[in-house]
């Protein structure tokens, strides 16, 4: 009698223990639906590129500012997480993690490496974590060949559609049509080649030359020397700063002087480290804080000069993806509030019915679901009618009606 006591409170003890359980899992599942009104990113903090990550962090701060001081989101004031990457995908993926789990953020900004962003893209799946990129333009980051990509969504330009503005613009300077593509082998670099091939293609021309170079790389003397010998005189190129700047040194040994029209991967910075060998070189791009600015940019860069003490535009060293960051930040606080909660599937939805006119381009809405029979939504909120080309003069990045190098 006394084992089958026993027997039954253990039995009992088990149920409890068991109906226990199923409330917590259920408080668990109902609770995972509430997101922390946190906006979390990783990116690169140090490392050759550290500049890309601290200024996304500048144009994020000074719009969660903004809309703090003006009250908040639903009541409650943002807050934003930038966690270092160092550059490194399995970093970003383990950043990712934290951000969607730990700190249970409502979402996530993407920094500068589209390799990083394709590493995230399953994470950010299996979370359920809405993330927004600024800067990596890699097409196969949204249009993801594995189907619907539902999480994922970019204020940035997409190399999909940056290829035929840089063709374009290519063609017109050239003067024998004759165009080369310089790229990183990197999966940013080597995403873009069909892309321009394509672009190429459908203006009924060949690309003359295809070059590569890796990452660090000191010389690009021999890819150059191919160019040159095929009569090249307009190169595009996917490349960042560092590797920008041996490119050029290795143009002025040789004496060879090309166009040269570039993907955004280079920066403001370039103009520091090439110094003049930077004079009119063309990057695509989506804003830039030189030059004659709207009030409201204005008083963003007002803003952005008192609180990281900045002596000059020239100090923005990524001024398309720090304007990026901003209008992210205020196009997330906006599907917030059509949202009506920190509600990660909510806020999604609210994503298609966001109007903002930003610092970048009027976003009307920001995104597009599918039409019917299309294979995916349009989650890049910049359009190619809405970018800009940029030029170096006198070491500054300008819009490129300000500056020698109209057309």
């Amino acid at each position: 009698m006394a084992d089958r006591k026993v027997v039954s409170l253990k039995a009992a003890s088990a149920a409890a223990l068991l109906a226990s359980g199923l409330m917590l899992a259920g408080a668990s599942v109902a609770n995972a639906q509430k997101a922390e009104p946190c906006i979390g990113a990783s990116l690169e903090l140090t490392g050759p590129l550290a500049h890309t990550g601290k200024q996304i962090v500048m144009g994020a701060e000074v719009a969660i500012d903004e809309i703090n001081a003006a009250g908040g989101v639903l009541g409650q004031k943002l807050k934003f997480l930038a966690y270092d990457d160092q550059g490194e995908p399995s970093r970003a993926v383990d950043n990712g993690r934290r951000i969607g789990e730990k700190d249970n953020c409502i979402v996530m900004i993407g920094g500068f490496r589209t390799p990083n962003a394709i590493a995230l893209r399953e994470p950010i799946a299996d979370m359920g974590l809405p993330w927004v990129g600024v800067i990596s333009a890699g097409t196969s980051v949204i249009e993801w060949d594995k189907g619907e990509n539902k999480w994922m969504f970019r204020v940035s330009m997409k190399d999909r559609w940056v290829a035929p503005f840089l063709v374009d613009e290519a063609l017109a300077r050239s003067k024998d049509k004759k165009l080369a593509l310089v790229y990183e082998a990197t999966a940013w670099g080597q995403g873009a080649v069909p892309d321009v091939e394509a672009a190429a293609k459908a203006k009924g021309i060949t690309l003359v030359g295809k070059e590569t170079f890796n990452i660090a790389d000191q010389d690009m003397s021999a890819q150059l020397i191919r160019l040159r010998d095929a009569g090249v005189d307009t190169i595009i190129t996917y490349m960042v700063d560092r590797e920008a700047t041996q490119l050029l040194r290795s143009m002025e040994r040789l004496g060879y002087k090309p166009t040269i029209i570039s993907a955004w991967g280079i920066s403001s910075q370039l103009g520091k480290t090439a110094g003049n060998l930077t004079d009119g070189i063309l990057v695509a791009g989506t804003f830039a804080w030189n030059g004659n600015l709207s009030p409201r940019a204005q008083k963003v860069y007002e803003a952005m000069k008192a609180k990281y003490s900045l002596t000059s535009p020239n100090d923005i060293l990524l001024p398309s993806g720090n304007a990026n960051a901003y209008d992210a930040i205020y196009i997330i606080a906006e599907a917030l509030k059509i949202a009506g909660a920190f509600d990660r599937e909510k806020m999604v939805n609210a994503f298609y019915k966001v109007k903002y006119e930003g610092l970048t381009a009027n976003f009307d809405p920001a995104f597009e679901k599918a039409a019917a029979g299309a294979k995916t939504e349009r989650h890049d909120a910049i359009k190619p009618t809405q970018y800009r080309m940029l030029a170096f003069h006198e070491n500054v990045l300008k819009p490129v009606e300000q500056t020698p190098y109209k057309r």
